[in-house]
């Protein structure tokens, strides 16, 4: 089973979960407390998360991340409600929608 660990609100949180599984799922269902998260729909920003490591196991982003996260989307910068964890991952929200409003900001900014 995958170990994801979890930065979050000064708080490093390790818990196994069952391949293929989906945190923010998890977490609706109290599974993995602490996660931040909103819609589960990719429309809110909520569960927008900064991938440490394992980044490399995940599918490229979707259109919906795309789409929510502008220039700030890569391999690193995620939507938690559209990952599947297949092998173990290492993520942080710990500052993260701070990091992606600056760079939004920044985009306006320059164009």
């Amino acid at each position: 089973m995958p170990k994801v660990i979890l930065h979050v609100d000064g708080e490093k949180i390790e818990k196994e979960v069952k391949e293929n599984a989906n945190l923010v799922v998890l977490a609706g269902t109290k599974q993995f407390p602490k996660l931040k998260y909103g819609c589960g729909m990719g429309k809110c920003l909520k569960c927008v998360c900064e991938v440490l490591s394992g980044w490399e196991q995940l599918g490229p982003p979707n259109w919906k991340e795309e789409k929510m996260l502008g220039e700030s989307v890569n391999e690193r910068i995620r939507l938690t409600c559209q990952l599947t964890i297949k092998e173990d991952i290492e993520i942080s929200q710990e500052n993260i929608l701070a990091k992606i409003k600056k760079e939004k900001n920044a985009v306006k900014l320059t164009k």
